[in-house]
């Protein structure tokens, strides 16, 4: 589903919240995002009036609470460090919501599974919440390299993966879904949703391709506008004619088949 119209507000920072080392999870006013959000949308914010950083930086929109919006951001770099010590109070340039939504019209399944992983949490609990409230069962498999890796404030029904076994199963997400997926597919049709890291989501379109179950996977990208004009955030897929095509994630994603990915 693609978003039919977008807004670029000047958002108060009503909180923010640090929920590890380095993520942090920041509530923003913003009614006319919040309206029409739906789980997938991304927002493209300017992190403070200054020249540096020149570009704007895109956030999965992680919850929508009435006229609020949450964000899970990651100091990885210097405009998401100065987002994540910005001041309750003060204020910042948002451009959403973006891009088109996870697909939540397929009928036929009773479980979603999500899977993330790191960073990849951050669309899933808005997506788990419209879920639930749609009447489907919603089980979270989440991976990452260690325990402090493991982003799953608020998500319910969680399993984890972990690469070192400090928590859950020692290995990825995806041995991780493997050794549910009897238990899994006992809790009726299945559709999958996933976001993280591109090897980890490559390697989960290959085994939903080989148990044959739908899984739509939001992609991460580094974008400028966010709306399709500096072309930043082109990615090679798969084209319906069998060959290679060129898209704009924010444009035409982030949110794809799993089976257009190039594994």
């Amino acid at each position: 589903m693609l978003t039919s119209s977008f807004a670029d507000i000047r958002a108060t920072v009503v909180q923010t919240n640090r929920i590890s080392n380095n993520v942090s999870i920041i509530t923003l006013e913003c009614p006319a995002i919040a309206a029409v959000a739906q789980p997938g949308n991304f927002v493209n914010i300017k992190v403070n009036d200054a020249t540096q950083p020149l570009l704007r930086r895109p956030f999965s929109i992680h919850n929508v609470r009435k006229t609020f919006i949450d964000i899970m951001v990651k100091s990885v770099g210097y405009g998401t460090t100065l987002l994540c010590n910005t001041t309750e109070g003060s204020t910042v340039m948002v451009l959403g919501p973006l891009g088109n939504s996870f697909d939540r019209s397929y009928e036929k399944f009773q479980t979603a599974v999500l899977v993330s992983g790191g960073i990849g949490t951050a669309p899933m609990l808005f997506l788990e919440k419209l879920l639930a409230a749609e009447g489907k069962k919603v089980i979270n498999l989440i991976g990452g390299r260690t325990k402090d890796d493991l982003l799953s404030k608020n998500l319910t029904n969680c399993r984890f993966a972990t690469d070192d076994g400090s928590i859950g199963l020692k290995g990825t997400v995806i041995d991780l879904f493997y050794s549910e997926l009897s238990i899994l597919k006992n809790e009726g049709p299945l559709k999958v949703f996933a976001c993280g890291p591109i090897p980890m989501l490559k390697a989960l379109a290959g085994f939903c391709c080989e148990h044959q179950l739908t899984c739509d996977v939001s992609l991460e990208s580094v974008m400028g506008c966010g709306i399709g004009i500096c072309y930043g955030c082109s990615v090679e897929v798969k084209a319906p004619d069998g060959g290679i095509q060129t898209i704009l994630l924010c444009r035409e994603g982030p949110v794809i088949d799993a089976k257009l990915l190039i594994v």
